[in-house]
């Protein structure tokens, strides 16, 4: 029976496990050594990225275009999509036979497009417009006016919350036998948050729900100090799988009721736990899909001690996308820096710098003179790798101490963004 929470937005969780119970698979929920030890607590993983289409969409995507007339199915459905809601939504279209549309923004990585191809199976079509969610969830909707069709929202629809919301069911089914005290869940628009959300708080109201988002991309967070969905003029789109400018309205008014905290997670620092997940647990995660999992290391006081269920999203990276991921990762931790580097006119300058002020360990990563004409009289952008956050006060001290002309360049600032 579902308690108030579902009742009170009319979701039918329980009957969503039902209908989706042989197309989707009930993902592991995977006890992590590593991390419990870390953190001393007993951190679960629930591992969506081991679902049909390497993410959790399927589910809200299924029960949707399956609850729908065939007279309904018959004139096609359509979505918008960063990428997982595409491939749930063109497996749904496959295994239903059903025609469908799929809008995508231009910057979306190949490999999504690629998979959702692969799903759809022939039954699909995709259309590349607009470079963010927002911009092509307006074209999706004019298209679907236009010619007669249904739209599949990715989150903010009753039927997509309560198939999102099966993964509680099975989470808390196989926890049944200990008290589930933190739940972390990665959040875009909201749909998973508000479906697992609804379920934990009636079936487990003990369980504190944690909702995580990109610190460039708050629009739950804004939303809540707003007191309702409000638009973000500018997100940053790295971690696109939750980069959403507007959180839904019905899954505002459900996370407003059942979470308990949010959490905003630095670009890098997802990048970071990406890589130490492969590099430690052979774990391959997209940005959005690790942050739950990084979430931790902003509540390890609080967890100590503690049943942790981290919801791991999705596992469709690009592996293009990986030296940016390493990069990112590196600025985070403050063992990569840029400098622009005006070096003496006279004869080993440059030969002086690497023996005399760079470390033992220190790297040049990139190096290139920025002026197109008497190049090598102008300044140069240096990037400077180093072994230990200890290193860069060392640096900075023998650059001063060798009287070289320079500016820190911080990646955050227009410059640095434009340059780096």
């Amino acid at each position: 029976m579902s308690g108030k929470h579902a009742e009170l937005f009319g979701l039918q969780i329980e009957e969503a496990r039902k209908r989706l119970k042989d197309v989707v698979l009930e993902t592991p929920l995977q006890y992590i050594n590593s991390l419990s030890q870390h953190f001393g607590a007993n951190i679960y993983l629930k591992r969506e990225d081991l679902q049909i289409v390497r993410s959790y969409k399927l589910r809200g995507a299924y029960n949707m275009i399956s609850s729908l007339e065939r007279s309904v199915l018959d004139k096609g459905v359509v979505c918008a999509s960063a990428g997982n809601h595409a491939q749930g939504f063109a497996y749904s279209c496959n295994r239903l036979g059903v025609k469908g549309v799929v809008f995508m923004p231009k910057i979306t990585p190949r490999q999504k497009i690629k998979q959702t191809k692969m799903f759809g199976n022939g039954f699909i079509e995709i259309i590349l417009t607009g470079d963010t969610f927002d911009d092509c969830a307006i074209a999706a909707k004019e298209y679907t006016r236009t010619h007669g069709m249904t739209f599949i929202p990715p989150f903010d629809d009753p039927r997509i919350i309560e198939g999102q919301g099966t993964i509680a069911t099975e989470i808390l089914h196989e926890l049944s036998e200990q008290p589930i005290d933190y739940i972390f869940i990665p959040v875009g628009g909201g749909g998973l948050c508000s479906g697992v959300g609804a379920y934990f708080k009636d079936h487990s109201p003990e369980t504190k729900i944690i909702a995580v988002e990109p610190e460039g991309a708050p629009s739950l967070r804004a939303a809540l100090k707003a007191g309702h969905p409000i638009t973000l003029v500018h997100i940053d789109k790295f971690i696109d799988g939750a980069a959403v400018q507007r959180v839904g309205d019905l899954t505002y008014d459900i996370c407003s009721r059942v979470v308990d905290d949010t959490c905003l997670i630095p670009e890098g620092e997802v990048c970071t736990t990406i890589l130490k997940l492969y590099n430690e647990n052979a774990i391959v995660v997209e940005p959005a899909g690790a942050l739950s999992i990084t979430a931790l290391n902003h509540y390890a006081d609080q967890i100590k001690g503690k049943n942790v269920v981290c919801i791991v999203s999705g596992s469709n990276n690009d592996i293009d996308r990986m030296q940016e991921i390493k990069e990112r990762s590196l600025i985070f931790e403050r063992l990569k820096h840029y400098f622009i580097i005006r070096f003496p006119q006279r004869a080993h300058a440059l030969k002086d710098f690497v023996n005399k002020v760079l470390g033992d360990t220190d790297d040049i990563v990139r190096f290139e003179y920025m002026k197109k004409n008497e190049k090598e009289s102008g300044p140069a952008l240096v990037g400077i790798e180093l072994d230990t956050v200890e290193d860069y006060n060392k640096l900075l001290r023998r650059m001063v101490d060798y009287g070289l002309d320079f500016t820190v360049l911080e990646p955050d600032s227009d410059l640095g963004r434009y340059i780096v």
